[in-house]
């Protein structure tokens, strides 16, 4: 093993706090000196990435590459323990180039009060906790990382955001916090009641709950669930998130949707599956329940929006219950197709959030009711929306479809482990069953309030306050920022193995558990 694999994850994660420390020796007067050193910081960041992904054995199943084991905490038997497989590279990899195209964005589009230096600090310290939580083998490593995103958020909302930023900044911060007491709480009892106590992911997988109670494990997965379900979030613990989405800056939504939300998926997988798999089994019918609830909801809400920013947050409630459906069932063609759901929802939704922002810039406003003719004044941005919005509803050929119908289609069959919702293996079938069904329904929704989003804003004649307003059409920094996550957009919807096959390899220990 050579350096480079020794060092990769440990350098992915640290960078950016290096390059964070760099920016606030820089005197704020220096404002190119600042953009550059958070760009260059980020490249490195992605470069390294790359690197790993180009060294990475695809062939080595769920075995965890890259791995450091190093002593850290002894007196609590926590050690710092990083390594990733097929389920976390695609998600390292969207972290640091969704990252590299929000500083290239940000260039030109800073939002007031102007103050480059602090915002780029701030999203280089959300890259360390989002790329952290990432590689994260240690259920308190994992912890640190998972709550480093939650104070460089707040204040990114609570100082450039809307409006009504303190209040959706606090109520942020206080959802969010009170879902992480509980899964801490969930971790802390998993240490004291397994054969081996131990925070390492690895040996607690190993032991899958052995020696534990079905009723203790029920209890430790429902901490672990309302942690990683106020994160995603499902129905109902979502209603955080349309109103940090509306008052958040541009960067702001776009790496709390691409990336942050990500994390709470993420940790069912990797955490709240394979350690507990007998509560995961007993408890997926009612996952199942609210993530088609909250698929159902999601885009009836967006139906009611009349804010661009906002029905696009609502339907990341809509999306991220496709993710969970798909989690839901345990099985491997659906936790396939929740991973995929994850990357795909991070670039189509970032896009969507991109495109609104520079909207807003140019009209200065959200609201549908007064826009429209995008199209004709700024050709480019229109065709760019409605390129992403029809990603989004799930088209054929765009990585949308591939995060949706997959999901729905795993829950004809799910894991004949899961038992009861309704009584017996049969009734759960037919359960899942008849989630299938109404999900299906929600992708027709989201055709609907997605088309009439593009219709509102898009098509049409400029209204009267626009009709002879100078529309810049999409700028450089736009075009070099967006590009990236438009071609993954397309390559993945033509050519879904190319993140299936990373996938599934890893995928196949968790679902082999469940027999699915």
């Amino acid at each position: 093993m050579n350096w480079f694999d020794d060092w990769a994850l440990t350098l992915m994660v640290f960078i950016p706090l290096v390059g964070m420390a760099l920016l606030l020796v820089i005197p704020r007067a220096q404002e190119q000196a600042i953009k550059w050193t958070a760009l260059l910081t980020s490249l490195v960041t992605l470069g390294v990435g790359v690197g790993i992904a180009v060294d990475f054995d695809y062939d080595a199943g769920g075995k965890l590459q890259f791995q450091a084991n190093e002593s850290w905490i002894d007196v609590i038997k926590s050690r710092f323990h990083v390594g990733i497989d097929g389920i976390s590279l695609p998600l390292l990899i969207l972290s640091a180039l969704v990252v590299v195209c929000c500083i290239i964005y940000s260039w030109n589009h800073f939002p007031e009060p102007r103050n480059p230096k602090a915002f780029l600090a701030l999203v280089l310290l959300l890259e360390v906790g989002m790329n952290g939580t990432f590689v994260a083998q240690d259920l308190i490593l994992f912890f640190i990382f998972f709550e480093v995103v939650l104070l460089p958020m707040f204040f990114m909302i609570m100082v450039w955001g809307g409006p009504n930023r303190a209040y959706a900044s606090i109520k942020f911060f206080l959802f969010t916090l009170f879902g992480s007491a509980l899964m801490l709480v969930g971790f802390l009892a998993l240490f004291f009641v397994s054969k081996e106590q131990t925070f390492d992911i690895v040996k607690l997988g190993q032991l899958g709950g052995d020696g534990i109670t079905h009723s203790t494990q029920m209890l430790i997965f429902g901490g672990m669930f309302l942690g990683f379900a106020i994160k995603v979030p499902m129905f109902p613990f979502h209603t955080w998130l349309p109103d940090a989405h509306t008052e958040a800056p541009t960067v702001g939504s776009v790496l709390l949707a691409a990336i942050l939300l990500k994390l709470g998926t993420y940790g069912f997988i990797r955490i709240a599956l394979p350690l507990l798999p007998d509560a995961a089994a007993d408890w997926a019918p009612w996952i199942g329940l609210l993530a088609t609830i909250g698929i159902i909801y999601g885009a009836l809400c967006c139906l009611a929006q009349t804010d661009m920013k906002r029905l696009i947050a609502f339907s990341s409630v809509a999306h991220m219950g496709f993710v969970m459906l798909g989690i839901a069932t345990l099985t491997d063609f659906g936790l396939n197709a929740a991973v995929f759901g994850m990357v795909a929802h991070g670039l189509i939704t970032g896009m969507l959030f991109f495109v609104a922002g520079s909207v807003q810039e140019r009209y200065e406003t959200r609201e549908m009711s007064r826009l429209g003719g995008l199209l004709t004044q700024a050709p480019k941005l229109g065709w760019i929306l409605g390129f992403t919005a029809m990603a989004s509803l799930g088209l054929p050929g765009l990585a949308g479809f591939w995060g949706e119908f997959p999901a729905i289609l795993s829950a004809y069959n799910p894991a004949k482990v899961i038992d009861g919702l309704v009584g017996g293996s049969g009734g759960t079938l037919w359960t899942f069953r008849t989630f299938m069904v109404i999900a299906a329904i929600g992708t027709v929704l989201a055709a609907g309030y997605l088309l009439l989003m593009l219709q509102r804003v898009a098509f049409g004649a400029p209204k009267a306050e626009f009709e002879n307003a100078h529309i810049h059409d999409v700028h450089t920094s736009e075009w070099l920022a967006w590009t990236p996550l438009l071609l993954l957009i397309v390559v993945l919807g033509i050519y879904p193995n190319f993140l299936f096959d990373v996938t599934d390899g890893a995928i196949g220990p968790i679902s082999k558990v469940f027999g699915g």
